[in-house]
């Protein structure tokens, strides 16, 4: 008798994955696990960039690969995902200079995979063509990130127009919440910028909040598993 193929998991089909275009919505983000690599600089120039990705992606096709193989579960190879910081806000909002940008480009991996199955996922990388072994290879990490609390946003249009959306979350949108930053900001891509019209890329924009004179929002249990509630 025929093994019954694995069901693909789609892991972005989370809540917190959730956001329209035009409306600012909180969401209790959950801890996830991520690959992930760290860099400094313009994404448009950098090499480290660059290779930032080439090393992720066979990681994670790898990782895929081995799960359906080893576990019998198959999933979609998620969306690449970034944080992005800089010692001023403007450099994202109104002056947008993407040299001074410090990111850590991540994919995000199934709860069911354990740490060694990530190891072998990579030395198997490493192992299969010692001519081409991706540059950055050796800086790919698993870690896992709690952001609780956030308020998102789904951007339509090329990164560069992100700017007004974001410059109006940070002086409107949180400040009428009574809510602030606590961490990095973060995109999830969800148009493949190389067969897609600048102007119709997908981005989601998530910035991790806390109640001015409350508590964290991380664990909020008044929005945990719920579906979030609208800002504006």
């Amino acid at each position: 008798m025929r093994a019954q193929a694995a069901v693909k998991v789609r892991l972005t089909d989370l809540d917190s994955y959730g956001a329209r275009r035009g409306a600012f919505r909180e969401v209790e983000v959950p801890r996830l696990a991520y690959l992930m690599v760290d860099g400094h600089g313009d994404p448009n120039t950098s090499a480290a960039y660059a290779d930032a990705l080439a090393a992720l992606y066979p990681v994670a096709y790898s990782l895929k690969f081995a799960s359906k193989v080893e576990l019998g579960r198959d999933y979609v190879v998620p969306p690449l995902e970034g944080l992005w910081w800089a010692e001023d806000l403007a450099w994202f909002t109104s002056a947008r200079d993407k040299s001074r940008w410090d990111w850590t480009m991540m994919l995000l991996v199934p709860d069911w995979l354990p740490p060694e199955m990530v190891e072998a996922a990579v030395a198997r990388v490493a192992a299969k063509d010692a001519r081409a072994v991706p540059a950055r290879l050796a800086d790919v990490r698993f870690d896992s990130l709690t952001e609780g609390l956030c308020v998102q946003t789904l951007h339509v249009g090329t990164y560069d127009d992100e700017a007004p959306v974001l410059a109006r979350l940070h002086r409107e949108v949180l400040p009428a919440a009574g809510l602030e930053p606590t961490g990095a900001h973060h995109e999830i891509y969800l148009g493949d910028p190389r067969r897609t019209a600048p102007e119709r890329l997908r981005t989601i924009l998530r910035q991790p909040v806390r109640r001015i004179g409350g508590a964290d929002g991380r664990g909020d249990g008044g929005r945990g598993g719920g579906r979030g509630g609208a800002v504006s």
